[in-house]
């Protein structure tokens, strides 16, 4: 076995682990997951953000991200509006409740990552978070582990 299967391992056990906490937590606390938070991010971030941003930036296929949304929009956190130069596709806008969703969860997940992670000194903290950017942007550049 090389070297960097148990580097894989640990990073995938961690990964599940963490998403996992903090998607508990959010429940307990905001009544959504890390999943419907991080598409309510996204659609934040992203000027005009159509699913196939989201797609783009998670690596999961058009209708997981498409079923996804319409939960968004079912719970009101979301609305499709007609693209202005496409009218085949749809952009995504936060309703004023889904911008109060995400303010009010993004300390809970800021939180609870801090607390997850203070075990770790911050000089190796931020080591690891520039090894797995430079990883990330690698991966991303060479369109691997894109879904089929």
């Amino acid at each position: 076995m090389s070297y960097v299967t148990p580097i894989f391992s640990d990073l995938v056990r961690v990964e599940t682990r963490l998403y996992n906490a903090v998607s508990a937590r959010l429940r307990a606390e905001h009544g959504l997951g890390l999943g419907q938070f991080e598409f309510l991010e996204i659609i934040d971030r992203v000027p005009g953000c159509r699913v196939l941003d989201i797609v783009g930036e998670l690596a999961i296929t058009v209708g997981a991200v498409s079923k996804a949304v319409d939960r968004l929009v079912t719970a009101g956190w979301c609305l499709r509006v007609a693209h202005p130069q496409d009218r085949r596709s749809s952009v995504l806008r936060l309703t004023s409740e889904g911008e109060k969703q995400l303010a009010a969860s993004r300390p809970t997940v800021e939180s609870e990552l801090i607390s997850l992670t203070a075990t770790v000194p911050p000089g190796d903290l931020a080591l690891i978070a520039s090894t797995l950017a430079t990883l990330r942007a690698t991966l991303e550049a060479g369109s691997h582990g894109r879904p089929g």
